[in-house]
């Protein structure tokens, strides 16, 4: 999120593209139940529009904006911790602080608003990439592909697991234990009538006091699984990141002509075998595991190109036009990706719960499009007008305070 280091315009713009990118991917999250987020036929039949609006989320959004934040972290944790040094301070100690804070922000809105948070994630795994601040990019890349390894193992071993569980729930000799068992689990991925799924659209739709009650049943039992199922992956971001950040590759040092064929390489690579599986899930009509399977790991090694093509064509667009409205719009959003972040969860969950508009699973996916497109202009209109008084955003203002331990200033000086 928004870092507490010097204002760098071109990450800034780079984070608020991440941060309206991932509103694309988590509107769906936020409308639908959650077994459409992997497979969208769970939502129901599939219009030709509900197809397209999943084809795009896949090609271009998927895992990728996720990882975008990732990158920006790690980098923005190094800048944070080289200022403190430079200033006399111990770095490492003000970045166990600032995780401290941030893992109680994404508790807070993990239990409060909405179970896919991401900031625990990054607080903790946070921790974890301190550790490799002082290597050479080159090293650091090397350890964030043996971190990609890794997470592409663990989700390619799960779903090889489900096949078996699968072959087994079909064969002569299966038992009506192990059928009613595999039918249960597979049952919300398949069918909208589930019981589960039916069940979670009356959470969503009920009180506020019954979905903080299912959030906290959900901390309780699945969120350290769904920690573990990411973190390598998160990892191995932010350990890009540092790189990038060493080689001045995310400051907007290298020459426009250069992020431009980083780009051009990067999509050209990632592209391709992303339509194929896009392609095969859409021709065979979403088959519920193989939906699966390349949601969790079979697409997962082209989202780390695809990636970085992003941020290379963020940043030849920025080296072009970095005066323009747009540009600087799009960066005063960057400059308030927490607030807008939490905010934006909160405007999200405010539309589709049921303390609010209750909207949950009334809109089809194709409708949704629309709910960004108006986030999205929020974000830019909000930021702008907030940031030609104030020096910071509200919750950029709270964390820092917290981390400083005083109060800090946040009106722009006169």
């Amino acid at each position: 999120m928004s870092p507490p280091s010097s204002q760098i315009a071109a990450m800034d713009v780079l984070r608020g593209c991440a941060v309206m990118g991932i509103l694309w991917m988590n509107i769906s999250a936020f409308a639908l139940p959650q077994t459409a987020y992997f497979n969208p036929a769970a939502a129901g039949p599939l219009s030709v529009g509900d197809k397209l609006f999943w084809l795009i989320s896949f090609l271009f959004f998927d895992g990728k904006m996720r990882a975008l934040f990732s990158i920006l972290f790690g980098a923005s944790m190094l800048l944070l911790i080289d200022r403190e040094e430079m200033e006399g301070r111990d770095g490492q100690r003000a970045q166990i602080i600032r995780a401290a804070w941030l893992f109680i922000f994404g508790l807070a809105h993990y239990l409060l608003l909405w179970a896919g948070d991401i900031l625990m994630n990054y607080a903790l795994i946070g921790l974890i990439a301190m550790l490799f601040v002082r290597k050479e990019p080159l090293a650091l890349i090397k350890w964030a592909f043996f971190f990609f390894l890794a997470h592409f193992l663990i989700c390619a071993l799960f779903i090889f697991s489900i096949h078996g569980w699968a072959d087994a729930a079909v064969a002569p000799s299966a038992t009506a234990s192990i059928r009613d068992s595999f039918a249960q689990y597979i049952g919300p991925f398949t069918n909208p009538d589930d019981p589960a799924i039916r069940q979670e659209i009356v959470t969503y739709r009920g009180s506020f006091v019954a979905i903080l009650t299912h959030h906290l049943h959900l901390f309780v039992h699945d969120w350290w699984w769904t920690f573990f199922m990411s973190a390598f992956d998160t990892l191995g971001f932010m350990l890009i990141g540092m790189a990038m950040l060493k080689g001045g590759f995310l400051t907007g040092r290298w020459e426009a002509e250069h992020y431009w064929r980083t780009a051009r390489h990067c999509f050209l690579v990632g592209l391709p075998p992303m339509a194929a599986l896009a392609g095969w899930l859409l021709w065979r009509n979403f088959p519920v595991v193989p939906a699966i399977g390349v949601s969790l790991a079979w697409s997962f090694p082209f989202r780390i190109p695809l990636a970085v093509g992003w941020a290379a064509l963020i940043l030849w667009f920025f080296t072009r036009h970095r005066q323009s409205r747009m540009t600087m719009a799009v960066a005063r959003t960057g400059r308030l990706a927490l607030s807008n972040y939490l905010g934006t969860s909160l405007i999200m969950c405010a539309v589709f719960y049921g303390w609010g508009l209750g909207l949950f699973s009334h809109l089809r996916p194709l409708e949704l499009p629309l709910v960004v497109l108006c986030g999205w202009l929020f974000m830019l209109v909000w930021s702008t007008a907030w940031l030609s008084r104030f020096a910071m955003g509200p919750l950029e203002w709270l964390w820092r305070s917290l981390a400083r331990g005083k109060a800090q200033k946040i009106r722009n000086s006169i």
